[in-house]
């Protein structure tokens, strides 16, 4: 009886533990998955501004440089985490051909007002849109620094 007590014990705590753990990780979110929010996040915002009737116009792709914007701010504002304070920077938005350069800046220990200069991550994140030869148009998203 003494022993089976322990085992119990023992699993009662690894579920604790398990759970902590898990509670943790889904509070706390790294430099990766805010680069990978923000290239999807680039890319859609990207295909939802299409001017399609310019393109029915003139067979060219065109971006409109406020639906942009707008399509970005609303769909990263619903996706990311609260626990980080967001700087967001638009640079060479150009609508055609279409392109944009995003410059996301967060701090890391979520504390508003209390961020040191090596706290602070900047991910920038540069996409164009280009069709082939069948009208498909494609994202190809890039990061400048590398």
């Amino acid at each position: 009886m003494k022993e089976s007590m322990w085992g119990y014990w023992f699993i009662v705590l690894g579920l604790s533990i398990m759970s902590v753990m898990m509670l943790l990780q889904n509070y706390t979110t790294t430099n990766e998955q805010d680069y990978y929010l923000i290239k999807n996040v680039l890319e859609a915002s990207m295909y939802e501004s299409v001017d399609y009737a310019y393109f029915r116009d003139t067979s060219r792709i065109r971006m409109n440089t406020e639906k942009f914007v707008e399509n970005f701010v609303r769909r990263f504002a619903e996706s990311v985490n609260i626990n980080k304070t967001y700087d967001i920077n638009f640079y060479q938005i150009y609508e055609d051909p279409p392109a944009a350069s995003v410059e996301i800046k967060s701090d890391g220990d979520g504390k508003e007002g209390k961020v040191e200069a090596d706290d602070t991550v900047t991910n920038r994140l540069t996409g164009i849109l280009y069709t082939n030869q069948f009208y498909n148009p494609s994202v190809v998203v890039f990061n400048p620094e590398n």
